[in-house]
C-alpha cells in the first residue's frame, strides 16, 4: 500500500498500491482499517489526531534463547530496570530487559554490539539470569526499541478506523500490547458489524469502539507512564501490584460482555 483512494466528500474509499511485480493496484473498500502498526501509513495519510500523549523515553531490548530449563515466567526489578523469562515454545524462551532509554543508549555506545550491550543491561538488572543464560543458546538476534512513545491516536474518521499499534501505543515496561490488540480488533469488528448490518448508524457505532477502547485502557496507559518513568524499587513494585489487578479488572469486564455473533453461531 502506498496511499488512500478519497472520493470527492474526502471520505476513503480505498486504497493504492502495487503488486510484487511492481504494477499499480487499487482496491475499493467501505472502510478501511489500519493495523498496521506504530508507524501507521493509514494514520499519516488520514491526519488522524493524537490524542493523549504519556511520557516517552523507555527501551526493551529481547532475545531467545534455549538450552536450560525454563520453570516459568521470571521477574526481576532492580534499580531503574526491569527484567525477566517468558517460556514460549519448543524449550526456548524470551528473554527481556526494560530499562530508560538513556540508560540503554550509554551502554550500547560503549559495547562492541548489541548482544554485548545486552548482555551487560542483563548484567545490571539480573545477575542470576545472566550467569544462567552462559549455559544456553541464543537462537534469535537481540531486537527491541530505544523512546518509545505511550500516545492515543483518534480512532476513526469517515471510512477509516485503525486498530492495535496504529491507534495506541504504550511502553512495553507492561508488556500488555497483545491483549490491547485482541480487545480493540473485537470492539472495532463488532462496531462495523452494527455498521454493516444497520444496526446502528456509523458514526455511531465507530464513536462506541473508541470510547469502549480509551475507557477499557485508561487506567493500564496512566500505570505504563508511571512505570516507564522507573521510580525507586519499592515504588515500581508497587506499581505493578497495581497493574496486576487492573489487568485483572479488565480481564473480568471483557469476559462478560456478550461474544460477538453469538446468536447467529448458536442457531447456524
Amino acid at each position: 500500500m502506498t496511499g488512500l483512494r478519497r472520493d470527492g466528500r474526502d471520505r476513503v474509499v480505498g486504497v493504492q498500491g502495487h503488486d510484487r511485480a511492481g504494477a499499480p493496484v487499487e482496491l475499493g473498500a467501505r472502510w478501511v482499517v489500519g493495523a498496521d502498526g506504530l508507524p501507521s501509513r493509514v494514520a499519516r495519510s488520514v491526519g488522524a489526531a493524537i490524542n493523549q500523549v504519556g511520557r516517552a523515553g523507555g527501551a526493551t531490548q529481547y532475545a531467545y534463547y534455549t538450552g536450560i530449563p525454563w520453570s516459568g515466567i521470571e521477574f526481576f526489578v532492580a534499580a531503574r530496570s526491569f527484567a525477566g523469562v517468558f517460556p514460549t515454545h519448543h524449550g526456548q524462551a524470551c528473554i527481556w530487559v526494560c530499562a530508560p532509554a538513556a540508560d540503554a543508549g550509554a551502554v550500547r555506545r560503549r559495547a562492541g554490539s548489541r548482544v554485548e550491550a545486552f548482555g551487560e543491561l542483563l548484567e545490571r538488572s539480573a545477575p542470576p539470569l545472566a550467569e544462567r543464560l552462559g549455559q544456553a543458546r541464543r537462537t534469535s538476534p537481540v531486537q527491541g526499541m530505544l523512546r518509545q512513545p505511550n500516545q492515543l491516536r483518534q480512532a476513526f474518521g469517515p471510512g477509516w478506523a485503525l486498530v492495535g499499534d496504529a491507534g495506541y501505543y504504550r511502553d512495553a515496561v507492561t508488556a500488555y500490547g497483545i491483549s490491547d490488540a485482541f480487545r480493540d480488533a473485537e470492539l472495532l469488528a463488532a462496531a462495523l458489524d452494527q455498521a454493516l448490518g444497520g444496526e446502528a448508524e456509523e458514526t455511531t457505532a465507530l464513536a462506541a469502539y473508541q470510547r469502549q477502547r480509551d475507557q477499557a485502557l485508561e487506567e493500564i496507559f496512566e500505570l505504563t507512564c508511571r512505570l516507564a518513568a522507573y521510580p525507586p524499587v519499592p515504588r515500581f513494585i508497587e506499581l505493578q501490584k497495581q497493574l496486576s489487578a487492573a489487568i485483572d479488572k479488565e480481564a473480568a469486564a471483557l469476559a462478560a460482555r456478550p461474544v460477538p455473533a453469538e446468536r447467529l453461531l448458536a442457531t447456524a
